[in-house]
């Protein structure tokens, strides 16, 4: 299997200079070449295939004008047109939304095969460069210097800090001892997760308690001269800010997803629509700050390599007006209600850990009967829970 180790990397004020540079032809070919697709298609209604991008850069490299796209490793930009072509696929799949333009603001990174980089002994040495690269290496069971990395990706965040991905290609790790354990999960916003054992995980809320901080920065760089020194300055603590929250994040995704991968071997999520419900402007922040999106990603892939099983479930399954004791559904049940009591069978809910006893039930449901129990797609996938045609519903699903 194929997995990446991302370090930080200090590059010296030499290699700064030629990261930076390549950092910039690389933005310029996605552009000139973006645009170029872009007019063509509306201008000939003609598709433009990577064969053709290709030869478009070579004509760009030889024009006068942009010369200095030959000072820097052709590798980097070659990768930008397969990456431009890939990001195309996806649009015209439904997997993604259209590529944009590339802002010398935002997150800058390059992708270097192994015919522009050199890795021995553990040190990386990239085209165009006298000497290694500093990294940092945060894995002490595995020695760099038995890697052989397919591709590495230098990156440079808005806050400053290099990284560098290496993709390598390792042999498929153990799976996890099984503990003969399935957990269903029910997502929310004022819980992060409520698991069917009854465990409620709590929501960080890490944007929200950076809020402050994050505005009064904000207000500090509208009061600069725009295109000032100063102005650059207050927008590397603005990209700081929001680093800090970036990270706390991921770190808590990470903990619990693995966490979770360790204590069950089954584990049963919905198919929320998180981009659909993020229309919604009173919980889309909200929303965006759990990270619903990420949290499935991870779940994912750490269950692929560990050997456990992910299920998903339909989305319109009623899991929440449902009784998880004898199966008695309400007719209706509003957002406000937390608790209900069953009028069938008399059991004391609480609506969240009921909707993960749910999700539980109709997983499992759905890995007895065969059906495909994880998809690595798009979150429009459906899974077998049910196979009859859903009915129209006009606007977005209320949490």
């Amino acid at each position: 299997m194929r997995t990446a180790y991302k370090v930080r990397i200090y590059p010296t004020e030499q290699q700064a200079a030629v990261l930076n540079r390549t950092f910039g032809c690389v933005r310029l070919v996605w552009n000139k070449v973006l645009a170029w697709r872009h007019a063509r298609y509306h201008a000939e209604g003609i598709k433009t295939s990577y064969a053709e991008t290709d030869r478009y850069l070579t004509e760009l490299k030889r024009d006068p004008e942009f010369t200095f796209l030959n000072e820097v490793s052709s590798v980097p930009l070659q990768q930008t047109l397969r990456h431009q072509y890939r990001a195309f696929v996806n649009f015209f799949a439904g997997r993604a939304r259209y590529p944009r333009f590339k802002s010398r603001r935002g997150r800058q990174s390059a992708t270097y095969t192994r015919s522009a980089f050199r890795w021995r002994d553990g040190q990386l040495w990239l085209a165009k460069m006298d000497a290694p690269l500093e990294y940092v290496w945060s894995w002490p069971d595995v020695d760099p210097a038995t890697l052989n990395p397919t591709t590495v990706t230098i990156s440079r965040d808005p806050d400053g800090r290099w990284y560098a991905s290496i993709a390598v290609d390792i042999d498929d790790p153990e799976p996890l001892p099984a503990t003969g354990a399935a957990v269903g999960i029910d997502l929310g916003v004022k819980d992060f997760a409520v698991l069917s054992t009854g465990e409620k995980i709590p929501n960080p809320r890490h944007l929200e308690r950076k809020l402050r901080n994050l505005a009064r920065y904000q207000r500090r760089m509208a009061r600069k001269q725009r295109g000032s020194n100063n102005q650059a300055k207050a927008r590397v603590k603005v990209a700081r800010a929001h680093a800090k929250v970036r990270d706390a994040r991921a770190d808590f995704l990470h903990k619990t997803t693995t966490r979770l991968v360790r204590d069950y071997d089954v584990i049963v999520i919905e198919d929320l629509n998180v981009r659909g419900m993020v229309r919604n402007r009173h919980l889309a922040r909200a929303i965006s700050d759990s990270g619903w999106g990420e949290f499935r990603r991870q779940l994912e892939y750490k269950a692929v390599k560990y050997g456990r099983r992910l299920v998903v479930i339909d989305r319109w399954h009623p899991t929440s007006k449902t009784c998880s004791a004898c199966g008695h559904l309400l007719a209706e049940l509003s957002l406000s209600t937390r608790h209900w009591t069953c009028p069938s069978c008399g059991t004391r809910h609480d609506r969240d850990v009921n909707a993960a006893k749910n999700i539980l039930a109709a997983g499992l449901a759905v890995s007895a009967c065969g059906a495909d129990v994880s998809h690595s797609g798009s979150s429009r996938v459906r899974s077998a829970v049910k196979q009859e045609a859903q009915p129209a519903r006009a606007g977005i699903p209320r949490l």
